[in-house]
């Protein structure tokens, strides 16, 4: 089984079957398709809270379809004092949850047992940079596979310098997601 045309688990099978022979095989497409949907199984039955706060749900609206749908996330920043988390649009500004909350702003997300009623905002390229540099520096010991999924995400090497992080902050948003009252959130049921 192998994942949609384009989507991460295809990238991922694709270069990694050069290297390494179980990847590009149907059990390699199967093991990483359940990596990746184990956050979304989690979040949908219930069990999101064991994710602590290293993954969000997000929850939007289809920009024309209105049809509610649910996203989770991995969170690569979280600023209390502005009460926001940070998230990366891997797929770049086509990226079906970045167009629709750009459309239609109203979304909820769900961390851990907390959920909230969410507004968001691009960072800047500047402030994106920054929460990178950030994200990296607070996970040193996977580093060389942050590099290698933003690698395959990008479609060109990224390697961690500041022109590579620059370039990654101008094709990939960093979005923050904020309470839209004064950090009140309510329990998720």
């Amino acid at each position: 089984m192998v994942g949609r045309p384009g989507s991460m688990i295809d990238a991922l099978n694709a270069a990694d079957s050069r290297r390494n022979p179980v990847a590009g095989t149907r059990l390699g497409a199967r093991i990483m398709k359940v990596v990746f949907r184990a956050p979304t199984w989690l979040y949908d039955n219930g069990f999101g809270w064991a994710l602590g706060q290293r993954f969000l749900c997000l929850t939007h609206r289809g920009r024309t379809s209105r049809r509610r749908y649910r996203t989770v996330l991995e969170v690569i920043g979280r600023d209390p004092a502005a009460d926001e988390y940070l998230v990366i649009a891997g797929f770049g500004r086509t990226a079906d949850w970045y167009r629709n909350i750009e459309a239609n702003p109203e979304a909820g997300v769900t961390v851990g047992r907390h959920h909230f009623a969410a507004r968001h905002r691009v960072l800047t390229e500047s402030e994106a940079e920054s929460a990178v540099a950030a994200y990296e520096r607070a996970h040193r010991a996977i580093t060389p596979v942050i590099r290698r999924v933003l690698s395959r995400l990008l479609g060109w090497r990224y390697d961690g310098s500041e022109a590579a992080r620059r370039r990654l902050a101008a094709e990939l948003p960093v979005v923050a997601l904020r309470p839209l009252t004064g950090g009140r959130r309510e329990d998720a049921t």
